[in-house]
């Protein structure tokens, strides 16, 4: 694993788009350190998650303690410091969706693709979620693939979708 000071110096290539994004925000907020929630937004919109040293560039250029952007990368729950995959599928365990099977969709998911809830392919394509209420307890039991919800989901109908959307099989 790197240290902490190489990561610390170790720079991010300028001629990379998602650079150029967070850059630009950061420009545009005036490299303020109050900025900093909206900055690390554009940077997880950017790469779907906050690598290393992505964080590390930010505390560099808004001249702020790791510590600082650290602790707030990990107090809110919307950033991750992990990819979710490139294609996610989140799947409801609110009471109504519990109720109407959402664990027997996720013990399929678990069987057909050998991930947890919080974890990702080896290829990086799929990450499966949880989460505690969508708000589409009508829908239930609601799964969101790719920010698509799907209602009334049944486990097979969920694989197929998975499956056309990543092409594992």
């Amino acid at each position: 694993m790197k240290s902490d000071t190489a990561i610390l110096s170790k720079e991010l290539p300028k001629t990379d788009p998602r650079v150029k994004l967070i850059a630009a925000k950061m420009k545009k907020e005036n490299y303020k350190p109050d900025a900093l929630i909206e900055i690390l937004h554009t940077a997880q919109n950017a790469y779907g998650y906050l690598p290393k040293e992505v964080l590390a560039y930010i505390t560099k250029s808004l001249h702020l303690p790791p510590s600082r952007v650290f602790s707030t990368v990990t107090f809110y729950h919307f950033f991750s410091l992990k990819s979710k995959g490139e294609h996610t599928c989140i799947v409801c365990t609110g009471t109504a969706c519990y109720v109407k099977g959402a664990q027997a969709i996720l013990n399929r998911l678990e069987q057909k693709y050998s991930l947890k809830p919080g974890q990702v392919t080896p290829d990086n394509k799929l990450g499966i979620q949880v989460a505690r209420c969508i708000g589409a307890c009508g829908l239930a039991p609601a799964v969101v693939i790719d920010n698509d919800v799907q209602g009334k989901a049944n486990a097979e109908e969920i694989i197929e979708t998975i499956n056309a959307k990543t092409g594992i099989i």
